[in-house]
């Protein structure tokens, strides 16, 4: 599984995505919509709560694999995979977002999000239950309202609406937008703390 970003405009983004557990499907981000004030991100579960991260931010999406534990590391560093023969450092974003284990959840069946070498400087990816879909949100799909919400992280970005259709019945579903690069500065922190 992969995400590949065409050159230049970055408006087209392709996605094998895994659709309600069951078969995968491609899925692909177009342009910005009438106000041009929109945003690509790649949604994810960790449980059964939604979130998403910035496309930018992510350079691939593999599958799991065994993953090598560091001694000495901060928590939310599972450890290390040989990606391609080069080494990754792996976070583990339930531990970082404090989100307790499920236990019919296996890892064998998570994915690793590559992420950007530009935000990390190291090769770096973070382990999630699973990677859905890369989605593009308008602004008025979005709160950033931190005030209102008492987030309490200065990781969350905000949330973002998506309104579903369940029998016939419209809901609104939620998604918890995060910023990777502040988590994994924080993350760069305790390190130099320790």
């Amino acid at each position: 599984m992969t995400i590949t970003a065409t050159e230049g405009t970055g408006n087209a983004v392709g996605l094998p995505a895994q659709t309600n557990g069951t078969a995968y499907g491609k899925v692909t981000a177009q342009a910005a919509g009438p106000t041009g004030k929109a945003i690509h991100v790649v949604e994810f579960l960790l449980g059964k709560e939604h979130y998403a991260v910035n496309l930018t931010d992510i350079r691939e999406v593999v599958e799991y694999t065994a993953i090598t534990p560091l001694p000495n590391a901060p928590a939310a560093v599972q450890g290390i995979i040989d990606l391609r023969g080069e080494i990754t450092t792996i976070l583990d974003l339930r531990q970082r977002l404090n989100i307790p284990l499920q236990k019919n959840i296996s890892k064998e069946t998570s994915r690793i999000m590559v992420l950007d070498e530009k935000i990390t400087r190291v090769k770096t990816g973070v382990l999630v239950d699973d990677v859905l879909a890369v989605s593009m949100f308008e602004q008025k799909d979005i709160d950033t309202n931190k005030e209102g919400g008492n987030w309490g992280d200065a990781a969350i970005l905000g949330t973002i609406r998506r309104k579903t259709k369940e029998q016939e019945k419209e809901k609104t579903d939620l998604i918890i937008w995060i910023d990777i690069r502040q988590l994994t500065q924080s993350l760069d922190e305790k390190k130099t703390v320790v």
